[in-house]
């Protein structure tokens, strides 16, 4: 037997652990149709059965104020497209805020389809005093009810159970709890019978459930996207229809359809909750609450947060680098066995130069990627994440933006398609619009790369503060700190011109405490680990192949007899010894610097680098820019793989690179890399938008080809600049030698 159940619920309430706790890895993800909204599926197998388990995105409610909410709202309707209709439904709840999450589930049992309630959080309510019973708590709503603790995997069992009993039919279907006027009954009728004689126009049926929802939301995403396709003239019939309705008894004057719906669930909600939960008066104090008065304090949550980024991010830079050094000495063991056995010539460049220095260049980074997702999965699992977007929500709400836009942005650490994709919970388009344009200004993990290469081979390797702080990991926190900075007057111009709004109301539900689930984290830190390296292995060996093969051709015959001739003259010459080879190997380092000079890529970027002189770049650093446009990522491999073809040592490691970094000259004779040229390409990498996959994700959201056009322009610009200000104030410093 089959059967398809969606897993839904609020925000916060723990869906993700039980989701994790039924399915294991047993998972497939992917986006619904025509929309960016991520669509997991997982598979639960009970003696022979499949149980299909649909995570859907949380949802306050039914009456859809976001693309989530309309996609919870469409497929528990049936009416996703080539999405099957779900034949069940398990509601999570948190038992410690029921009040708050059987408003939704008063919803579900209207759909009347089987559901079993998940009554999750149990550990916390005891905390706090509450006592639950379950039996009358059942009988209230009609349906099962499971008491769980998701993240200790507490209950699970007896979840399985109720969902395999719905599987073979022993749990009936869900009853509507909440009776509603008469004239609101009548009027979802008219109204469904007006939509219904316009099917041909819609293009499908409208189910009653939907047309209440059209009907009730004023504003909402249903109202919104019915009248795209009948147009602004069906928004007189709408309002007739609410006229209508609105003529109850029951309704106050110039109350709306929301106000009453809201009413009478909330009405059902107390009536039920006083049959089934004991809370305690007065309210007992938790430990969430009092931990929570130190950690949004307006000057103490602000300095915690700072020392906690500042932690990570030191740690990120020393406690990743013995794995680097491992790894790193796997990519130079590869390139040392393939230069071994292979012969000289294109091939063995090939090898050595394209595949093995610029893919290893980049893969080295992966212990730094593992380290910053699992910080940022604890943080998020132990709920740390929320008190941090309540801090910014005071910081941003001078620029037009919320703490609700800063959720998205904290995903932007790990990567900026997710962060973009997660602002379809912000309900304002402008506000929404406004965010997508600003989040890639946080630090994503490609940028983490960069900085580390710039900062390891040319910032001291010294401490302030009695030794407590590094100067090296300072410099990777400024480096993430300055997106964070320039978000508010961005945002401001923005909210200003061209999505000129007002700043939204911000509501956040404060999760509790609780200890990180490890098997959370660990999944969240495996898919951006695995994501990271399907990059490497895709995308960045196949732009490797490309720069070497641009770096590489046309391979001149001219220059390879002139080097032929001077190393038969030195072998003719200087007796067998290590003089003599140094002076082959040098010979080689000139042929190669030579060689790449003249090839495609040295050529186009001798042709940049007059635009790049400004911020002290050479040829090699503007090619490097130039390449890394589809990801940032490219940078590193580009100049491994520039620099490898100009170095006689064939590892191409990590430390070969930040070594050759700190050793490439100008032709006078001056570094190339100084600590002003370092603090250059980093704010130009921190501030430009080289991401392919973040233009298309923008383009995707907004439904434009003009708002990644206008992030990319204005991020370019802002890059230019910031990088031309940073590297002359550091040469007026200084630290230009």
């Amino acid at each position: 037997m089959h059967l398809a159940v969606a897993l839904v619920g609020n925000p916060n309430v723990g869906k993700t652990a039980v989701f994790n706790a039924l399915t294991g890895l047993a998972l497939s993800t992917g986006n619904y149709a025509g929309v960016t909204v991520e669509r997991r599926h997982g598979t639960l197998a009970v003696n022979g059965d499949v149980i299909e388990v649909i995570d859907m995105p949380g949802s306050y409610s039914l009456a859809a104020r976001s693309p989530d909410e309309m996609i919870v709202a469409d497929v528990l309707l049936g009416q996703q497209a080539l999405e099957k209709p779900v034949e069940g439904l398990l509601a999570v709840v948190d038992a410690s805020n029921l009040e708050r999450n059987l408003y939704f589930v008063s919803q579900l049992l209207e759909l009347e389809k089987p559901l079993v309630v998940a009554l999750n959080m149990m550990d916390i309510a005891a905390r706090r005093g509450i006592i639950i019973d379950i039996e009358a708590l059942s009988q209230a709503l009609g349906v099962p009810v499971v008491p769980i603790c998701a993240h200790k995997e507490l209950g699970i069992s007896k979840l399985r159970d109720a969902l395999t009993a719905m599987m073979h039919g022993k749990v009936p279907a869900a009853k509507a709890v909440c009776a509603f006027p008469k004239e609101q009954d009548e009027a979802v009728r008219f109204f469904l019978r007006e939509l219904e004689s316009r099917r041909g126009a819609l293009g499908r049926s409208v189910p009653r459930l939907e047309a209440f929802r059209i009907l009730v939301d004023e504003g909402g995403y249903a109202e919104q996207r019915l009248l795209h396709v009948m147009g602004e003239d069906f928004a007189r019939v709408l309002k007739d229809f609410r006229e209508d309705a609105l003529q109850s008894g029951r309704s106050a004057a110039g109350a709306s359809l929301a106000a009453v719906e809201a009413s009478i669930r909330y009405t059902w909600v107390n009536d039920a909750l006083k049959k089934s939960v004991h809370t305690p008066s007065p309210r007992v104090d938790s430990h969430s609450d009092r931990l929570d008065n130190f950690l949004t304090h307006r000057v103490f949550g602000t300095a915690c947060f700072l020392g906690v980024m500042l932690g990570i991010f030191e740690a990120i830079f020393a406690g990743a680098l013995p794995a680097m050094q491992a790894v790193e000495a796997v990519v130079g063991w590869l390139g040392g066995i393939a230069g071994a056995a292979l012969p000289d010539g294109m091939l063995k460049s090939l090898v050595v130069d394209g595949i093995i220095s610029g893919v290893g260049s980049v893969v080295v980074f992966l212990p730094q990627i593992i380290l910053l997702s699992l910080f940022i999965a604890i943080l998020e699992d132990c709920g740390y994440m929320a008190r941090a977007a309540l801090l910014m929500d005071k910081l941003m709400s001078w620029c037009g933006l919320s703490g609700q836009s800063f959720i998205p942005m904290l995903t932007c650490f790990a990567c900026a398609v997710p962060g973009i994709m997660a602002t379809r919970t912000i309900h304002n388009r402008r506000d929404r619009f406004t965010t997508i344009l600003v989040a890639p200004l946080m630090s994503c993990s490609a940028r983490l790369l960069i900085y580390t290469v710039m900062i390891a081979a040319l910032i001291p390797n010294t401490h302030i503060l009695g030794g407590l702080i590094g100067l090296q990991g300072l410099t990777l926190f400024l480096m993430y700190v300055l997106g964070i900075v320039l978000i508010g007057p961005i945002a401001w111009t923005l909210k200003r011109t061209v999505l000129r709004g007002e700043t939204p109301p911000f509501i956040l539900e404060m999760p509790s405490y609780k200890m990180p689930q490890a098997k959370s984290v660990l999944k969240k830190v495996y898919q951006e680990s695995r994501e990271f390296l399907g990059r490497a292995g895709t995308l960045i060996f196949s732009v490797s192949v490309i720069v070497w093969a641009l770096a590489y051709f046309p391979h001149s015959g001219d220059v390879a007899r002139k080097y032929d001739e001077k190393r038969a003259a030195v072998m003719a010459t200087a007796p067998e010894g290590p003089e003599r080879d140094a002076a082959l190997r040098a010979l080689s380092h000139e042929e190669g610097g030579e060689q790449l000079r003249e090839s495609l890529l040295g050529r186009a970027g001798r042709t940049l680098e007059p635009v790049f002189r400004p911020l002290g770049w050479d040829w090699h650093v503007a090619t490097a820019v130039m390449a890394a446009l589809p990801a940032r990522e490219i940078f590193i491999s580009t100049l491994g793989t520039l620099f490898h073809l100009e170095s006689e040592d064939e590892s191409g490691d990590y430390q070969v690179l930040t070594e050759k970094l700190r050793s490439v000259q100008r032709p006078d004779g001056r570094p190339l890399f100084t600590i002003s040229l370092a603090l250059s390409v980093i704010v130009f990498m921190a501030l430009c938008c080289q991401c392919a996959a973040t233009i298309f994700t923008i383009r995707r959201e907004t439904g434009q080809w003009r708002w990644p056009a206008l992030a990319f322009s204005y991020m370019t610009l802002l890059a230019y600049f910031g990088a031309f200000a940073v590297y002359h104030a550091a040469n007026w410093m200084g630290w230009g030698a």
